[in-house]
């Protein structure tokens, strides 16, 4: 990266880029729903994130009728105290389609986008009085993905095969679910019975598939299970961020001038920290330590790597044309979503928690000179 002003001046810059990169996300929204004690806090937790929703163990503890945000922003529930049936079903109902109703006036992040409805391969039985609000939910014009929670699976990954004719029993009545079908999952593992969570995956698909057109980036972003799609997502930005660095470096720029480029690399670093759902305050004491790298020795450690890179020094005076101004770009845009991976899964941190920040550094610069290897090996076999 360049010279900074300050670390006061990045950090509110970068606060300022990923607002602009969170409202362009929009949010995701999740009814959720399943008679008490089904797993449906632990389902959720397991997919968005922890606390999400509370969760205890041994009674239900999700409150009455409101919607939980996830802290980044790009997750949003709705959940009832616990469907009891042929009680409170009707009433759920009621005040759902008036919920669904006022909102489709609202922007497309405050709309209600998919609904779960959970059911428990423990209890071994799914009601009448459920399939019935299953049916009314699928009238209100909400994609439905019925699923099916704590199912155990045997050493080789095989269902039970009481919860496979479970299932079963449950696909046959034609209920107007996405897929036709039930998904089997366990969203904790238990070291003491050996059960690993699964499943997962194919239900954050599921819901992707389902989920109306506009809310991808969201869901991409609130979703703490599919880190390909992450991934995915992120290299498109870095693409595009490498493309605008380009056209930015088609007149060469001298190497004292290069802060032009930070703009586009500060917003790119953004992007990619909203698309892992990073939350804001630690992306931005992340990226301070990561750049730190190329920066506090100015011109020496950054001026350094870019002569690694083909096509620097070509123009006089080491000047910075289209394709370092890309490269470079580029690469940094890699280490820092191989910096942002670790992040979402929890690594990077001290003994107390906190963010490590020599870590980060180290392994943004270790990226960073890796990306700049590929780079010049790319050039060499061309």
């Amino acid at each position: 990266m360049n010279n900074f002003a300050s670390d006061g001046w990045f950090k509110d810059e970068f606060h300022k880029r990923y607002a602009e990169s969170a409202k362009e996300i929009g949010r995701f929204n999740l009814a959720v729903f399943g008679k008490t004690g089904v797993g449906k806090s632990t389902l959720v937790n397991a997919v968005f994130g922890a606390e999400v929703a509370k969760t205890g163990i041994g009674e239900p503890v999700t409150k009455e009728s409101t919607l939980y945000l996830h802290t980044s922003g790009f997750f949003g529930l709705l959940d009832t105290q616990g469907l009891e049936i042929g009680v409170e079903g009707d009433r759920v109902i009621k005040d759902l389609a008036k919920l669904i109703q006022d909102r489709r006036r609202k922007p497309q992040s405050e709309q209600v986008h998919v609904a779960w409805y959970a059911i428990r391969f423990g209890d071994r039985r799914f009601e009448e009085t459920e399939a019935a609000f299953i049916r009314k939910l699928a009238d209100l014009g909400l994609p439905v993905v019925l699923v099916m929670t704590q199912v155990p699976t045997s050493p080789t990954g095989a269902y039970h095969p009481d919860a496979v004719e479970f299932a079963q029993q449950i696909d046959a009545r034609g209920l107007p679910v996405h897929g036709a079908r039930v998904y089997l999952t366990n969203a904790k593992a238990d070291d003491f019975s050996g059960q690993q969570v699964h499943g997962l995956q194919e239900l954050v698909d599921a819901t992707f598939r389902c989920a109306p057109a506009g809310v991808e980036d969201a869901l991409t972003a609130a979703q703490k299970v599919d880190l390909k799609r992450k991934q995915d997502q992120a290299n498109t930005v870095i693409a595009g961020a490498a493309t605008a660095a380009g056209a930015a470096g088609a007149t060469p720029i001298p190497f004292s001038d290069a802060v032009v480029l930070v703009p586009i690399q500060l917003g790119m670093m953004a992007r990619i920290s909203a698309i892992y759902g990073i939350e804001v305050d630690k992306a931005a004491m992340a990226s301070i330590a990561a750049t730190a790298a190329a920066t506090q020795a100015g011109r020496t450690v950054a001026g350094n790597l870019l002569k690694m890179i083909p096509g620097f020094g070509t123009v006089g005076g080491g000047a910075i044309n289209a394709t370092v101004a890309a490269g470079f770009t580029g690469a940094i845009g890699a280490a820092w979503s191989t910096v942002c991976l670790k992040l979402g899964e929890g690594k990077l941190r001290g003994v107390n928690g906190a963010l490590d920040t020599e870590s980060v550094r180290a392994l943004f610069l270790d990226e960073l000179k890796n990306q700049i290897s590929r780079l010049r090996l790319n050039a060499r076999e061309k």
